[in-house]
């Protein structure tokens, strides 16, 4: 590999056999180096073969001014959160990198932030908040900075963010609606949720890419009205309580569901009613 641009010591940028740029990282990597000289194979730690190139621009800005230790670990924390999320897009990398380096400053100077969403995350979405947890412990050990449990709760929109494909003020908002519609839920059929359920689990992502569509304004079309009717008929009380979502969705956000929304709506309530116990009386 020939260096085509030096950013750092350890961090250079080269051309690879498809003519598009790559990000390659490695302690020492560039030191004595300069434009057109061979890259020593033995100090490369990662590559960054990204398919975009706004992203491995943006990619090379950051790792110019953010040291090569904090990198490494949000690599280590991204690497960890494949092999249990699947697949994440790439932006992730500038994302969460830039995040965790401005919150580690902060924290250093004793500025942290508070999560608003914190709540409403942990409950959502248990498996992204369990990796936040395990990133400050990653962070922590391997940089010596302990940062709040706060950030464990902005670690994970950021992994949900990268599993959605959207902007991060979107998943704020969509955790807003997905928050909004359970007590709706929660509250029309006086239920308390078995958070442990795999209906309940199903309902949550059902309602995380149902939140994407309503926000983006992606339609969901009508489709069998048949099997519309037969879902009314079998669940009146899972249909009612998703045409109040419907009402409250359309006064709120400006959003009419269609019937087929409605419909699946409905059958993901009935099931979260069925193994959830009734609210006792106050």
């Amino acid at each position: 590999m020939k260096i085509a641009k030096i950013l750092n010591n350890n961090v250079v940028v080269v051309i690879n056999e498809q003519q598009r740029e790559q990000v390659v990282m490695g302690r020492g990597l560039a030191f004595m180096k300069k434009a057109g000289d061979e890259l020593d194979d033995s100090k490369i730690e990662k590559i960054f073969a990204l398919q975009n190139d706004e992203l491995v621009a943006h990619l090379t800005e950051l790792l110019s001014h953010i040291p090569m230790e904090v990198m490494t670990t949000c690599d280590l924390i991204i690497s960890l959160a494949r092999s249990r999320l699947g697949k994440l897009q790439e932006n992730l990398y500038i994302a969460l990198t830039d995040h965790c380096n401005f919150a580690i400053e902060r924290q250093k100077l004793g500025v942290p932030i508070s999560n608003a969403l914190l709540w409403e995350t942990r409950r959502l979405y248990p498996k992204e908040y369990a990796l936040g947890l395990e990133a400050l412990d990653i962070i922590d050990t391997r940089l010596g900075v302990r940062l709040p449990v706060d950030e464990a709760g902005f670690i994970a929109l950021h992994l949900v963010n990268a599993q959605l494909n959207g902007e991060m003020p979107e998943v704020a908002q969509i955790t807003r609606v997905m928050q909004e519609i359970l007590n709706l839920v929660k509250y029309q059929l006086r239920l308390e949720y078995d958070e442990e359920a795999l209906s309940y689990q199903r309902f949550v992502t059902h309602l995380k890419f149902f939140a994407q569509r309503m926000l983006n304004r992606t339609v969901v079309a009508d489709d069998d009205m048949t099997l519309h009717v037969a879902v009314k008929d079998n669940y009146p009380q899972a249909w009612a309580c998703a045409e109040k979502i419907g009402e409250y969705l359309t006064a709120q956000y400006q959003r009419e569901l269609t019937t087929e929304e409605v419909m699946y709506l409905s059958i993901n309530i009935e099931r979260v009613r069925k193994e959830s116990q009734p609210k006792a009386p106050s």
